[in-house]
């Protein structure tokens, strides 16, 4: 049983306000036992775990096998995962990474949104101009030959640069060998730099929509559910890759679908490219995450979700309404992460797992604490976490912070004499964002930035104290604004005529705002920068350590990467019963019912008679399997290779595993391949999807 005093007292004790404390106080965790899966179960292809999956699952796969499974993997464009599923270059993603894309390929009158698509024919199937995806299709690694060329650098920065060096090297020679001519090779860092691969993939540029369903059965239950289960979603979408004009020939590399493919107990493995993790991080890393960096970027993320849905409310649009999407997934997905940061029995594991590793460390043995060198190097970087995070240039922060980082630029190229055409081009960035000034909603958004700045600044930032004057945030944002001549089109340009001695002087309230705020957002990326060698160095040696202890007996953190990660499915227990192994139509439409049809529990009219034969059928499903954001598009595969599922999901215990997978209550959410069929059966009459797939 988890010590819920201990807890709770340690939550309320890390949970203080920043400001409260003059320095940051080092924490205090309960001697937690590490698990032997922390840093996960994302294991890389170059070392498959074949002994590992033999011993724990009594199946054994050989090198055919896996090189058969890479192959029918696909990155899907540069942030999700697919696979192939049938002979003839059929690939299956999920819903929220195809929705935007279809709207390119929507007819006048046309909704896929409100509607879906199916491409009755081959001759209907739509291309999407700049979707690509891509196949791994050589691996090698390049650890050896990057060390030698390595060896004799003398500086932390002097590695960096050999390393980039050696690797750009050992492309160029690659890209000459057989079988690895005309693909795109990439690098791949592991365990902090530890090790290094060469990654060759194809790529495929043309891909054509082939079926989507409505948006409501893509993303039933909206934010509510999202991260949740029982779950209801058929987050699927079909596309097809083709090649010379004809489809793909993928005869050798799919999965073959199999609508019956889960049973409770059995073993099953996702193979997608999950995004980033960051388990490889120290406590002293994860407390500055846990109290600054995540603390204010996920307070910037809900302020400027409740202006995009205010915005939204007004004038709804199919972009808006993907931005609420994005942001309202984030806060939720960052949410969870910090609510781990503040477990103690986690944070405690992070500990356990850090002692462990540093009591074998030869590095500590000899006077050398990595560990503590880096938490020394995060310390002065306290002071400018705010301005890292706030004042960077963003549409999302509105336009007066956008004008401030403009004219400031402006202001510098004026001084270094800068040519006209530069000049041109400045002032024409200046017009058109200085446009934006009279929208009702910049005084919100400056206001908002500079609640931001007051809540979480230092307190000795003498620029806030300036521009805010002994004035509340909103009369400060009112004052910039009402006053400042950008908001004039005829003073503007007048403004922009001045000489750069004028233009340096000019008492205008935006520009003197400015000459404060990108400074101090400059000063802010130089301190980050320039402890970014010693930190990354530090990371590797940390890396390294780990390495020392485990090997490959342990995965690295994830970097949008092909991998493997091995479960089974099983149920858990939450909110004090036990969730189901899989959910089926007929709980579909009971939430539907219960929730009175309203949205986000509405459907379209498509679903409202549904047959006996579809409630019957399977529709979503959990599994241990272990996946973060990138895995989205998944397939979820059995020992025979086969697509029993699409990943879409975790459950909401499954966040902390951005730097720590916990074994008993983290849950991989699939739309089951039974619940795809009947849909593609029953609702759609996909007759040419469901003969293709074998159904």
């Amino acid at each position: 049983m988890k010590n819920l005093v201990l807890r709770t007292i340690i939550l309320l004790l890390l949970s203080a306000p920043l400001g409260l404390f003059a320095q940051k106080a080092a924490s205090v965790y309960p001697v937690v036992e590490p698990n032997q899966f922390d840093y996960g179960k994302m294991w890389t292809f170059e070392h498959a775990p074949m002994k590992y999956f033999t011993d724990t699952y009594g199946f054994k796969p050989d090198e055919r096998w896996f090189s058969r499974v890479r192959m029918a993997a696909l990155r899907f464009s540069s942030y999700c995962s697919a696979s192939f599923i049938s002979p003839d270059g059929l690939v299956m993603t999920n819903h929220h990474c195809s929705r935007g894309e279809v709207g390119k390929v929507m007819k006048e009158g046309e909704d896929f949104d409100k509607n879906g698509f199916y491409a009755a024919t081959q001759e209907e199937e739509r291309r999407v101009e700049g979707l690509f995806v891509k196949q791994l299709v050589q691996i090698e690694d390049v650890t050896d030959a990057v060390t030698a060329l390595t060896s004799q650098a003398k500086s932390d920065q002097e590695i960096i640069m050999l390393r980039d060096s050696a690797v750009r090297m050992l492309k160029k020679e690659y890209s000459a060998k057989p079988n690895w001519d005309g693909l795109e090779i990439e690098q791949v860092l592991y365990y902090n730099g530890g090790r290094v691969s060469l990654y060759g993939y194809k790529r495929y540029d043309d891909v054509r929509l082939v079926w989507i369903p409505e948006l409501q059965l893509g993303f039933f239950g909206g934010d509510y559910d999202n991260f949740t289960f029982p779950r209801y979603n058929l987050d699927c979408t079909f596309w097809r890759v083709y090649e010379n004009g004809k489809p793909v020939n993928s005869r050798n590399f799919y999965f073959p679908f199999n609508a019956d493919g889960i049973k409770e107990g059995e073993p099953v493995f996702v193979v997608g490219n999950p995004g980033s993790t960051e388990r490889y991080r120290t406590v002293a890393q994860l407390e500055y995450d846990r109290d600054y960096r995540y603390n204010i970027q996920l307070a910037w993320m809900k302020n400027r979700e409740t202006i995009l849905k205010e915005e939204y409310n007004r004038n709804p649009s199919h972009d808006l309404q993907e931005q609420l999407f994005s942001m309202a997934n984030g806060i939720k997905a960052i949410n969870g992460i910090v609510e781990g940061m503040h477990d103690p029995i986690l944070m405690g594991r992070k500990q356990g797992m850090e002692n462990k590793v540093k009591a074998q460390s030869k590095a500590v043995a000899s006077g050398q604490d990595y560990w503590k060198q880096l938490a020394d190097e995060y310390a002065p970087l306290y002071a400018h976490a705010s301005e890292i995070t706030l004042l960077g240039p963003s549409p999302l922060s509105g336009s007066a912070l956008l004008l401030m980082h403009y004219s400031n630029a402006y202001e510098k190229a004026l001084e270094g004499g800068a040519g006209e055409e530069d000049l041109n081009a400045l002032r024409e960035q200046l017009k058109a964002t200085a446009a934006g000034l009279k929208d009702p909603q910049e005084l919100r958004m400056l206001t908002t930035l500079l609640e931001e700045l007051k809540m979480y600044a230092s307190s000795d930032d003498a620029y806030l104290t300036t521009i805010l004057d002994g004035r509340t945030p909103l009369e400060a944002a009112r004052r910039i604004l009402d006053k400042t001549d950008f908001a004039d089109t005829a003073k503007l340009n007048k403004l922009l005529e001045l000489t750069a001695d004028k233009y340096k002087k000019d008492r205008d309230p935006l520009l003197a705002a400015g000459r404060l705020i990108v400074p101090a957002f400059e000063n802010a990326v130089k301190a980050f920068r320039a402890s970014t060698p010693k930190r990354k160095a530090l990371e590797g040696k940390i890396g390294q350590e780990i390495y020392q202890v485990f090997g490959l007996n342990i995965p690295p953190d994830a970097t949008f990467t092909l991998r493997i990660s091995d479960g089974v499915v099983k149920p858990y227990e939450y909110n004090g019963t036990m969730s189901p192994v899989q959910t089926t139509y007929f709980g579909f439409y009971d939430r539907y019912y219960s929730y009175g049809g309203k949205f986000p529990w509405s459907l379209p009219e498509r679903w409202q008679n549904p047959p006996a034969e579809l409630l019957k059928a399977p529709f979503n499903f959990v599994s241990t399997n272990d996946i973060i954001g990138g895995n989205s598009g998944s397939p979820m595969i059995n020992a025979k290779g086969e697509a029993v599922g699409l990943v879409f999901d975790g459950n909401i215990e499954s966040l902390p595993g951005n730097f720590i997978y916990d074994t008993q209550y983290n849950r991989a959410v699939s739309v089951h391949a039974g619940g795809i069929a009947a849909a593609l059966k029953y609702m759609f009459k996909a007759d040419r999807l469901v003969k293709e797939l074998g159904l």
